[in-house]
């Protein structure tokens, strides 16, 4: 599989969208999330950490999700991260994680994953009873936040009805989205919304 994210891994956390969008879901991530010492995480699409970087003081553990072995290796060599935070390069669609997790936090990967549907109840069988998720993506856009052409870009942001009905039907309730941050690129304001929801 190409490392769609092997040429920008080494500058990721040094990109001014990358990290404004980080600062705006994890601090949507502290105020609406409840933590604790005693929950099990996993950090979907976690990059290089930024946000899980914020979520793993207040936890037990983090799994780093992503299948960029790029990012992982900037996450892995940060010291702060070390003993909370596990790198688990893998695609969960295909390999499952293979231990139940309590909360499930994401920011900005779901347009990255074709079948949404999938990835919702994937993520069900990966949550403990009554386990949550706190996802954050675009809200549906024009298709100008990402370059021309972008591999690995399935959908242009989310209409937020719609992925409460798939959330819903994948299994969870208690669905609420909150705005998180808007993100200039190009001259142009972005909304990133937070879901959380809890699984049924």
């Amino acid at each position: 599989m190409t490392d769609l994210f092997e040429d920008k891994a080494k500058d990721w956390d040094t990109r001014p969208t990358p990290v404004q969008i980080s600062e705006g879901v994890s601090a949507a991530l502290l105020a609406h999330v409840p933590l604790g010492a005693d929950l099990r995480v996993m950090d979907f699409g976690a990059g290089t950490g930024l946000v899980c970087a914020r979520v793993a003081p207040h936890v037990q553990t983090v799994y780093a999700v992503d299948i960029s072995a790029a990012m992982l290796a900037q996450l892995a060599a940060k010291d702060e991260l070390r003993g909370k935070v596990l790198a688990c390069c893998q695609d969960i669609l295909a390999t499952p994680l293979g231990k139940p997790v309590d909360l499930i936090v994401s920011a900005m990967a779901l347009h990255h994953v074709e079948d949404t549907r999938l990835l919702i109840r994937t993520f069900a069988e990966h949550l403990e009873p009554g386990g949550r998720v706190a996802l954050a993506d675009l809200d549906q856009e024009d298709g100008s936040f990402h370059p021309p052409n972008a591999e690995g870009v399935f959908h242009h942001g989310f209409v937020r009805d719609d992925l409460r009905e798939q959330l819903v039907r994948g299994g969870f309730q208690d669905v609420e989205f909150v705005t998180a941050t808007q993100v200039v690129k190009n001259d142009r304001r972005y909304d990133i919304f937070l879901v959380t929801a809890t699984k049924a």
